[in-house]
């Protein structure tokens, strides 16, 4: 595992361990490292940074790198003929924007990346680091797991700890709607499983990686973030057009909702996951993954930790207070 202390790589670390492999790590030490995986220092950054990776062999080698390429570009290459198999997290993002609602592992991808580029914006980084892993492994060699929305405890995206922790506050909430909403996404521990059930089963090429379409709702989500967080909070129920008349934005200020009909919401929350769906995926109930996430973020005292040079997500209490103000009055 490259990485494997934070989110979705410590979920993969953690789930092969559980299962008894024999599990190694390559970061910078930066973060104490998950019982029972063994630990290397290294900053693939670095000049020699991949030095302690010279020697050894592996069945499979899981990567979730976000940035420039070329640093995918290097491992592989590094660990080609040593390595059974060469995993990498990517992202839809990966598709031209924006995908048609359905779209499959097949459709149009961004244009412009290449396997050892210098990091530009996060689409193309993905994509060259999904060039980068088949380049080195081939085809049959590498497993591009697409992911769409990732939800579940040690999340450093602020998407789900944002609403657990203002619903936590209580008072009225706006909650976008329509409150049917559906939802795509996949907990951070049903990708870990997939992706060991998938080395096991020594899949290749490209899967789109999110629960069914409408696993879950906005209704759903939010529901369970108030009855796991014991607040009293109420959610008022905002129609689409009051929201985006206000200027708030999708995604960032409220996260995880896009307006229905959107392309958006064709792109983050319409994938065709029916290739994952029939090699394993299989996907925990959304009270579940609010619950252990809200389990997590109280034991570590509230504050989940964020992944560096993100955008900050969530909404202005003070823009949330006139937008409801503003709602309730058109009501009465």
């Amino acid at each position: 595992m490259l990485g494997g202390t934070e989110f979705a790589g410590r979920a993969v670390v953690e789930a092969a361990a559980g299962r008894g492999w024999d599990v190694t790590v390559l970061n910078r030490g930066r973060h104490a490292p998950v019982p029972g995986a063994r630990s290397l220092v290294g900053d693939r950054t670095a000049p020699g940074g991949l030095a302690a990776l010279a020697d050894g062999e592996w069945d499979a080698v899981v990567d979730t790198w976000s940035a420039a390429p070329r640093a995918v570009h290097e491992s592989a290459r590094l660990l080609r003929g040593r390595a059974g198999r060469y995993v990498y997290v990517s992202t839809c993002s990966v598709y031209d924007w924006a995908p048609p609602a359905d779209y499959t592992e097949d459709a149009p991808l961004v244009e412009g990346a290449a396997p050892d580029a210098e990091q530009s914006d996060y689409a193309r980084d993905k994509l060259g680091g999904e060039l980068a892993a088949s380049g080195a492994f081939g085809p049959g060699g590498s497993l591009l797991v697409r992911s769409g929305l990732i939800l579940g405890p040690y999340e450093n995206m602020g998407r789900l700890p944002w609403w657990l922790t203002r619903i936590a506050r209580g008072g009225p909430v706006l909650a976008p709607g329509p409150r049917e909403l559906p939802l795509q996404y996949v907990d951070v521990r049903d990708l870990a499983e997939w992706i060991l059930g998938a080395v096991e089963r020594e899949l290749s090429g490209p899967y789109n990686l999110m629960s069914p379409q409408g696993h879950t709702t906005m209704g759903r989500l939010l529901e369970a973030c108030t009855r796991v967080t014991g607040a009293e909070a109420e959610l008022c129920w905002t129609d689409p057009e009051t929201v985006l008349g206000a200027g708030i934005e999708p995604w960032t200020q409220l996260p995880v909702w896009v307006p229905p009909g959107s392309e958006e919401h064709d792109a983050l929350h319409r994938a065709d996951v029916s290739r994952a769906l029939a090699t394993g995926l299989d996907c925990r109930p959304v009270e579940e993954t609010v619950a252990d996430t809200w389990r997590w973020l109280t034991a570590i005292g509230g504050t989940a930790p964020r992944y560096p040079d993100l955008p900050a997500v969530g909404l202005d209490a003070a823009v949330e207070a006139e937008v409801l103000a503003k709602a309730a009055g058109h009501r009465q």
